[in-house]
C-alpha cells in the first residue's frame, strides 16, 4: 500500500468533546467524526434479509426488492413522503472521514469505494450520511489517506469531486444521501454553526453552493445544516448571534431559494432551560418554537441520543431501565413525531455492544424496538471502526461486518430504492 495513511489522531477518533467538559455539564455527546449516508426507502416493507459479510458483493441482492419512490420528498404530519403521498422511512448509516483532515470518506486505504458502497447497499442501508468540513472546499485542502492502487479514479481529485463519487455511486446503488455540515475544519466540532475559522456567511454559500450542485438528483434528500448545536448555542430566545432555530430558518430558505427539492434536517441543542441532554438531541423547545420555512412541508427535525458506552447517564443506572427509556425519548424528541408535528430522524446513536446484558446492549436494542414501534427514521453511527467509543458496523479490518451490530440493525430496515442500472463505474 502507498504512503496514504492518516495518523492514528486522524483516524481513531472519540465522538465526544474533551472529558473534562462532559463532568462539567453532565453530558457527552458531541461528534467529532462524520458518516455518509444515503437513501431513502418506502415505508412498512421491513427488510430483513440482511446479510452480514460479504465486502465486495454487488448491489444486487439488496436491491432486488427495491422500492419505488417519487421524488421530491415533503412531509406530512409526523412521516416523509414522496410526491405521490407514499410514506418514506429513511433506514441508514453515517460514514465519516470527509470532515476531518483526510477530505475524504475513511477507509479508502485499504479498499476500493465502491467496494465499500456495494457492502452498505448489501446489508441493507437505504439511506447515508455524509459528513463534510467547510474546509474541504478549499482549494488547499487535497485529500489523502487513499490507496489509488485501489481507488485509481480518485487519483488528483478536490474532497468535492471525490464527494460527487460517492454521491453518484451511493445513489445509483439505490441509497439515498443527507449531507452533514459536521465541522467548519478539519480541527473539531463547532458550537454554533459559524466559528472563527468559519463565517455564517460562508456556511450559508457552501449549503446553496452543494444545493444547487446536487439538484439534479432527486436522491440526495437533503441538508443536515450543522452538527450538535451545543453551549452557547440557544432555540426560540430570537438572538441572532446564538439562536439555532433561526439559523436554521436562515439556511433553509437560502437552500430553496437554489433547490425547493430539498428536506432541510434541524438538529436539536444540549439542553432545554437548566436541563442537560446530549449534543445537539434536545428538541424540546419546538413545541413553543418550530422551525418555519417559506418552502411549506420541508421540516424534519433529528436528535442524536447515546448509551453508556459514551457516558453513563443517571437514567442508565435506574432501577427500572430500559423502561424507563421511552419516556426519555418521548420528553426530548420522539414527541415531535409522536404527536404528528413533524418527522423526526434520530441522525446519530450507537455503541460498541449489541449482544448480552451489559447496559449498553440492553440499550441499544431497546432503541431499536422503540424506532421499529413508532417507524422513526435513523442514520446508525457509524460504518466505521474508527469511532473511538461506538466503533462501527465493520470489524477493524474495514472489511468484515459485526455480525451482532448487523443482527440488531436488520430488525428495522426499509427497501432501498430500484438501482439504476450498472452500479460498477
Amino acid at each position: 500500500m502507498d504512503n496514504n495513511v492518516p495518523t492514528v489522531s486522524e483516524t481513531a477518533e472519540s465522538k465526544r468533546g474533551p472529558r473534562s467538559y462532559r463532568l462539567r455539564v453532565g453530558i457527552a455527546a458531541g461528534v467529532v467524526v462524520a458518516a455518509a449516508i444515503g437513501g431513502t426507502v418506502t415505508a412498512f416493507a421491513l427488510n430483513s434479509d440482511s446479510d452480514s459479510g460479504s465486502s465486495g458483493s454487488s448491489a444486487s441482492a439488496a436491491t432486488a426488492k427495491g422500492g419505488a419512490v417519487d421524488g421530491p420528498l415533503s412531509t406530512r404530519g409526523g412521516d416523509i413522503v414522496d410526491s405521490k403521498g407514499h410514506k418514506v422511512v429513511l433506514t441508514g448509516i453515517n460514514w465519516f472521514g470527509a470532515e476531518t483532515g483526510s477530505f475524504a470518506p475513511h477507509g479508502l486505504w485499504t479498499r476500493s469505494w465502491k467496494s465499500m458502497l456495494d457492502q452498505i447497499a448489501h446489508n441493507g442501508f437505504n439511506t447515508i450520511r455524509l459528513p463534510y468540513s467547510n474546509e474541504m472546499f478549499a482549494a488547499k485542502s487535497k485529500p489523502n489517506g487513499i490507496d489509488f492502487k485501489q481507488n485509481p479514479d480518485l487519483k488528483g481529485l478536490t474532497g468535492q469531486q471525490i464527494m460527487d463519487k460517492i454521491v453518484k455511486g451511493a445513489t445509483d446503488r439505490g441509497m439515498m444521501v443527507i449531507l452533514d455540515q459536521h465541522r467548519p475544519d478539519q480541527y473539531g466540532q463547532s458550537e454554533l454553526w459559524y466559528s472563527q475559522n468559519l463565517t455564517e456567511k460562508q456556511w450559508l454559500d457552501d449549503w446553496t453552493q452543494l444545493a444547487k450542485r446536487y439538484k439534479d438528483n432527486p436522491r440526495v434528500i437533503g441538508a443536515d445544516l450543522h452538527n450538535e448545536p451545543r453551549g452557547q448555542a440557544t432555540w426560540g430566545d430570537g438572538n441572532p448571534k446564538t439562536d439555532w432555530r433561526l439559523a436554521a430558518e436562515k439556511a433553509g430558505n437560502a437552500i430553496h431559494a437554489v433547490n425547493k427539492n430539498w428536506l432541510i434536517f434541524v438538529e436539536g441543542t444540549d439542553r432545554h432551560k437548566n436541563e442537560q441532554f446530549w449534543w445537539g438531541g434536545d428538541l424540546q423547545g419546538v413545541k413553543k418554537y418550530p422551525v418555519k420555512l417559506k418552502e411549506p412541508n420541508k421540516v424534519v427535525y433529528s436528535a442524536h441520543d447515546y448509551g453508556p458506552g459514551v457516558y453513563n447517564q443517571n437514567w442508565f443506572m435506574a432501577k427500572d431501565f430500559p423502561k424507563n427509556m421511552p419516556a426519555i425519548w418521548q420528553k426530548h424528541w420522539a414527541y415531535i413525531k409522536k404527536q404528528n408535528i413533524a418527522p423526526v430522524l434520530l441522525g446519530e446513536f450507537g455503541g460498541r455492544k449489541t449482544a448480552g446484558k451489559s447496559s449498553e446492549a440492553v440499550w441499544q436494542n431497546a432503541l431499536m424496538d422503540y424506532l421499529k414501534k413508532n417507524q422513526i427514521s435513523y442514520t446508525y453511527w457509524s460504518l466505521n471502526p474508527n469511532s473511538g467509543d461506538t466503533g462501527g458496523v465493520l470489524n477493524n479490518d474495514w472489511k468484515t461486518v459485526d455480525k451482532n451490530k448487523m443482527k440488531m440493525l436488520s430488525k428495522y430496515q426499509t427497501p432501498l430504492l430500484s438501482a439504476k442500472g450498472k452500479t460498477s463505474e
